[in-house]
């Protein structure tokens, strides 16, 4: 079973994001504020509901039939969520990293009510940079800085595999990036991306040689092995 809670706030938000390695595609981020009672089984509205959330885990580890149950339980239990993704015109310009976190800042500005502890995957601070100068995306007001500034909030290496907001935010992230994936891929289905999700797998890499890129595609991202080259 994962913790309920890192903090003694009743309002902690967990925060997490899919798709960072990938070739194509969004990097989408999620947030999720779970009920402490909730989280840890109990209160829950059915039988089915407690088993569910005692399947909860870093989206990883689930299988797609699993997180795919969990996704509207998850939405319907939740005190609030949100999702963001980030497409490749930002990745591009400030870097994954940076479009990662920033997706996730997104996330918790959507957030009603707005949480009083964010606790985010990862070793990264959630405030460490704010505010950053964009061609493309969302511009954050000054008060949408000073919000962001004003939340404490704590960096978990591994805590989609330890904290139940975490996890819940990883499959929230994970499902709605397929669900993504697989609408674009109506578009350019050469690339198969209803099977690899934008990840560098090989049938991607030879999609990518010989059909070229798309809209959809990270220009800064290594996009073929540094022994073959695209003529772009």
């Amino acid at each position: 079973m994962l913790l309920a809670n890192f903090s003694h706030f009743i309002l902690e938000t967990g925060t997490d994001e899919a798709g960072r390695g990938c070739l194509a595609g969004p990097v989408t981020a999620a947030a999720v504020i779970l009920s402490p009672t909730l989280s840890q089984g109990e209160g829950a509205q059915t039988d089915t509901t407690k088993i569910i959330f005692e399947q909860l885990n870093d989206s990883k580890q689930l299988s797609e039939k699993t997180r795919e149950k969990l996704r509207p339980i998850i939405e319907s239990q939740a005190i609030a969520f949100a999702v963001t993704h980030l497409h490749p015109n930002e990745i591009d310009e400030i870097n994954i990293l940076n479009a990662s976190m920033k997706a996730m800042q997104e996330c918790i500005l959507k957030l009603n009510p707005i949480p009083e502890f964010i606790i985010v995957d990862g070793n990264r601070a959630l405030n460490a940079k704010l505010g950053l100068k964009t061609t493309f995306g969302k511009q954050f007001s000054k008060a949408e800085i000073a919000l962001l500034k004003s939340i404490p909030n704590q960096s978990i290496i591994k805590g989609d595999s330890k904290y139940r907001s975490i996890a819940a935010a990883s499959v929230l992230a994970k499902t709605y990036r397929d669900e993504y994936m697989n609408t674009i891929h109506e578009e350019f289905p050469m690339y198969n991306w209803k099977q690899n999700k934008g990840y560098p797998t090989k049938e991607h890499r030879e999609a990518i040689m010989k059909y070229g890129v798309t809209k959809y595609h990270r220009m800064t991202f290594r996009l073929l092995p540094e022994q073959l080259k695209l003529e772009i």
